[in-house]
């Protein structure tokens, strides 16, 4: 609650400009006096991205866990060794086997791929190999151990990403054979997830056959990899239909099945993971597939809409369409990711676009504290029908979901700033 009347607070007094009055028309050129600019404004440098990411990366790379242990001995579990109860991960911040997780192995190998630096790869190779080394041991454990959710998935958000992720290392050079997981992945998605008679993926939480926009990511990136290719066009198309607003371009983030009226509410990650799936859908699928145009074009739409809502100060909001919701930095983030990587592959007009991606990339930066915490990222969020719950959702440096997107949204701002020339023209952004 602190945090949140404090981002409401900040927003709020953000409003008001400094009135000059030291200068005239007739004595300066009031036109390029410098704005008073909430954030940072102009292009970042590659440097300037480098250093921002630099912080992330060496706060995660510690804060991760890089072992398991038995949680009332200390002692070191090596493979060989019975899989226990008492078996976990080593302390640290974060839960290297999460969806969360899964977003940030992407960012990683990304930031790999752009960078050419292997510590990006490594970072994902070495938090997988750990993982490796203990599935068969952890497969004869039947309790609910630290790995149950990845060997006995009960919800696409246990091994969706996680599933992508494993088969965007392979493609990046990992060796160790993870086909387990990619195994479970393909039986869960296809075969054992909840779904409607029509095949649409649902839950049967909080209410039983829900649709939550937040499943188009935890299962179509993997369906990609896997090379479902139709899967995930129908599931896309699925979910597009029944919970994309075509009067806003922005998505509602719940949908009850057989209900008679649909409250929306257009929460900014869910939104976000909508965005991310499209772009992972114009990136995976064949150069030749027929859904592609359709694709492209929704990708757009859903940018018109989300461009019209971007708050002065690069941020969108927890809710995005309510500007006295809090201004929320993973959501900022997936967008400012997409936007730029749009411009990367060339699907978006670079002088179109660009702007409001450098000045969202200015945004996230500026929640980047020099821990490398990543600060203003809404906690887990499940599903309501009421604004409360999404108003006081609390936002915490530990969320896991604030840093696979700002590592992603970092890659594609720096290949974006490598390769075009944005400068202040006529006290603006603009491409020259």
């Amino acid at each position: 609650m602190r945090y949140t009347f404090l981002f409401l607070l900040i927003s709020t007094s953000l409003v008001a400009q400094k009135n000059i009055t030291a200068a005239s028309d007739a004595t300066a050129p009031l036109h390029a006096l410098q704005p008073d600019y909430p954030t940072h404004y102009g292009a970042a440098s590659v440097q300037d991205v480098q250093t921002v990411l630099d912080r992330v990366f060496t706060y995660l790379d510690v804060a991760t866990p890089k072992q398991f242990v038995n949680k009332t001995t200390g002692a070191v579990w090596s493979p060989g060794q019975p899989f226990e109860d008492q078996t976990v991960f080593s302390q640290g911040d974060f839960r290297p086997i999460s969806y969360e997780w899964g977003v940030t192995y992407s960012g990683m190998l990304e930031l790999s791929r752009i960078t050419g630096s292997p510590k990006y790869k490594d970072y994902v190779f070495n938090r997988l190999n750990l993982i490796a080394s203990a599935i068969p041991a952890a497969q004869k454990n039947e309790s609910k151990h630290v790995l149950h959710g990845l060997i006995h998935p009960r919800a696409l958000d246990d091994i969706g990403a996680m599933g992508m992720a494993v088969i965007k290392a392979k493609k990046a050079g990992f060796t160790t054979d993870m086909s387990f997981v990619t195994k479970r992945a393909s039986d869960f998605i296809l075969k054992e997830e909840h779904r409607l008679p029509d095949r649409t993926l649902v839950r049967i939480r909080p209410l039983h056959h829900t649709m939550w926009l937040d499943d188009v990511y935890m299962a179509i990136p993997a369906l990609l990899q896997l090379g479902e290719h139709e899967e995930a066009v129908f599931q896309f198309n699925a979910y597009r239909k029944r919970m994309f607003n075509p009067n806003l371009n922005i998505y509602m983030h719940g949908y009850l099945v057989d209900a008679e009226e649909h409250p929306e509410f257009h929460w900014a990650r869910a939104n976000g993971w909508a965005l991310l799936t499209t772009c992972e859908m114009l990136e995976f699928l064949p150069a030749n597939h027929p859904a592609r145009p359709d694709i492209l074009k929704q990708l757009k739409l859903h940018l018109k809409g989300l461009m019209a809502y971007q708050d002065g100060t690069g941020f969108w909001h927890q809710l995005i369409d309510k500007n006295d919701s809090y201004l929320e930095t993973s959501a900022t983030a997936i967008y400012t990711y997409v936007i730029a990587k749009g411009i990367n592959m060339g699907w978006l007009d670079p002088k179109t676009y660009g702007p409001a991606a450098l000045l969202g990339w200015n945004a996230v930066a500026s929640r980047v504290n020099e821990k490398g915490h990543v600060e203003g990222t809404c906690v887990g969020t499940g599903l309501a029908w009421d604004p409360a719950f999404y108003y006081h959702r609390p936002i915490s440096p530990f969320a896991a979901h604030g840093y696979g997107p700002v590592l992603l949204a970092g890659s594609a701002i720096m290949e974006l700033v490598k390769t075009k020339n944005y400068q202040i023209n006529d006290s603006a952004v603009h491409l020259k």
